[in-house]
């Protein structure tokens, strides 16, 4: 039996995509330093099949940026490298942050509805952390 035609469409439409958006929500800088940035840099510098990588810092990952030098440097690598930033605007106001996000390149705005598309779209893979 072809296993093929028991798959539904959006399982046959969702078997290779192109585009990885990284959900960055802890606090604890050695998740940032040991996952969150390592996996999105070497997935650009390495070419590791993703043709778009965005990484989105939401709730305390956007506090601990924005105090954290070390933290700030990595994420200027991954600028170069061409990871997409992206914040939540609404927990960078909470945390009083939202200038400092955009002095390090970062596009801050509300990100329920791009979140929420992102989720929804085949094309992308969404990993939280």
């Amino acid at each position: 039996m072809d296993l093929s035609k028991k798959l539904s469409g959006a399982e046959k439409r969702s078997s290779k995509p192109d585009d990885l958006v990284i959900l960055w929500t802890s606090g604890d800088r050695e998740v940032a330093l040991k996952m969150v940035f390592m996996y999105a840099l070497n997935s650009r510098r390495f070419k590791w099949g993703w043709k778009t990588v965005t990484l989105v810092v939401w709730g305390p990952s956007s506090k601990l940026l924005v105090e954290d030098r070390e933290l700030q440097e990595y994420v200027g690598r991954l600028k170069e490298a061409g990871v997409k930033l992206l914040a939540c605007k609404k927990c960078a106001d909470l945390y009083g942050v939202s200038g400092g996000l955009r002095r390090l390149g970062f596009e801050v705005k509300y990100m329920g509805k791009p979140l929420t598309d992102y989720l929804r779209n085949d094309n992308i893979r969404v990993i939280t952390i």
